[in-house]
């Protein structure tokens, strides 16, 4: 008896798909997609969202000084104007960070092996690199995810059959969190 499901794929194709769903499930919270896909994916998403129940509060909070741009009332960098040049005004600022211990660490290393990096686009800019900002997935899941199901023994997704495809009469499915 076998693993895992082959899916009619490369062993490449397989893992890009399957990331790719994991991905977009833990995102956006659902996805609709066969019911061997969803099984699969299943598998990998609980595990993932158990490591980060199990290191949730792992972490230590740490402050330290960085320096930031000043601005002015329109939000643009201040310049100054030093040996003819002109320079950006910087202020020192202390800020707080978080700093993840090492199992923590090494949590966050084996969910970005799985998870792809994801990018937000606002919607009025669709199609445009304008006002993007990277999403870090990891910390969704440590921050977002992980505190809703610390009561949870496991079981924090679930599949709901919606019907077959028109196409190929696939079951299709929803996979959600719980």
């Amino acid at each position: 008896m076998a693993k895992y499901r082959k899916l009619g794929r490369t062993s490449s194709q397989r893992k890009a798909l399957l990331r790719n769903q994991v991905t977009n499930l833990l995102y956006h919270g659902k996805i609709v997609t066969t019911q061997a896909k969803a099984k699969e994916v299943q598998k990998i998403a609980e595990g993932l969202i158990a490591l980060a129940v199990k290191e949730k509060d792992n972490f230590e909070t740490v402050k330290v000084m960085a320096k930031v741009a000043r601005k002015d009332k329109d939000g643009h960098r201040v310049k100054e104007v030093k040996d003819g040049r002109k320079v950006t005004v910087y202020d020192e600022v202390e800020k707080e960070i978080k700093k993840d211990l090492p199992s923590r660490l090494h949590a966050r290393h084996k969910m970005i092996r799985v998870l792809y990096p994801v990018t937000e686009v606002p919607a009025k800019n669709a199609g445009k690199k304008r006002n993007t900002k990277a999403v870090d997935m990891p910390a969704k899941l440590f921050d977002e995810i992980a505190p809703k199901y610390v009561d949870r023994k496991g079981g924090y997704t679930r599949i709901i059959k919606i019907g077959q495809r028109k196409g190929d009469g696939a079951m299709e499915v929803v996979l959600e969190l719980v």
